[in-house]
């Protein structure tokens, strides 16, 4: 359900192209994107929808008490995460079932939004080690997935995201969202990480540059 908010909602706020490297629909994977801003989930949502891929979503525990939203999260399957504490690694657990149920999996690799205020495009920052450790764990494949633009419609304190979101249907900035080939990670949790990193740092790099050619 989340998915098909996404695809209704997100071509209100902006312009979103989608780009990837896929050869057909892959068997169920680690999607691991870019995080940036508030709206990219639903960017990220809308655009993997349009590829014929609705995953379960690892997002912070918090969101669970939203109203509405926690209900949403709770009927589509996807997966708390309680940040700093011992239950933190089930996560990982009701990830990897998800996988193996055949689901795709989307993780944030940073795990956090950037700490700047303004609307620019940044390479990622660097990962977390989760996604790396349940690529170990399931077997499964990682799938890097780089968005850009979702700055443009919110970034920065509350009262500006609160802005950008509501003028964001006048603006309609450019978002673009690439999902590359996926890979096999390498053996070794930091080593493993390191290359989930690249491995959309690359992706990252597709989807910024589409937005410069598109707006040359």
């Amino acid at each position: 359900m989340l998915s098909r908010i996404a695809a209704a909602v997100v071509p209100a706020l902006g312009r979103l192209t989608t780009s990837t490297e896929l050869t057909g629909l892959p068997a169920p994977g680690i999607l691991v994107a870019n995080h940036t801003s508030l709206a990219d989930p639903g960017i990220v949502l809308a655009a993997l929808r349009s590829l014929g891929i609705e995953p379960v979503v690892l997002a912070t525990a918090g969101l669970w008490r939203v109203p509405v939203l926690g209900y949403l999260l709770d009927r589509g399957g996807h997966v708390p995460v309680h940040r700093r504490t011992a239950r933190a690694a089930d996560a990982l657990d009701a990830a990897a079932a998800a996988l193996d149920a055949g689901r795709h999996v989307l993780v944030y690799g940073e795990g956090r939004l950037p700490r700047r205020a303004d609307a620019a495009e940044a390479a990622p920052e660097p990962f977390r080690s989760g996604p790396a450790r349940l690529a170990m764990a399931s077997g499964a494949p990682v799938v890097p997935v780089g968005q850009a633009g979702a700055r443009r419609v919110t970034s920065g304190s509350r009262a500006q995201q609160i802005a950008g979101l509501l003028t964001a249907p006048v603006r309609r900035p450019r978002l673009h969202v690439h999902v590359g080939a996926p890979l096999h990670l390498p053996a070794g949790t930091a080593t493993a990480t390191a290359a989930a990193h690249r491995a959309v740092v690359a992706a990252w790099q597709v989807a910024a540059g589409q937005l410069r050619d598109r707006n040359c």
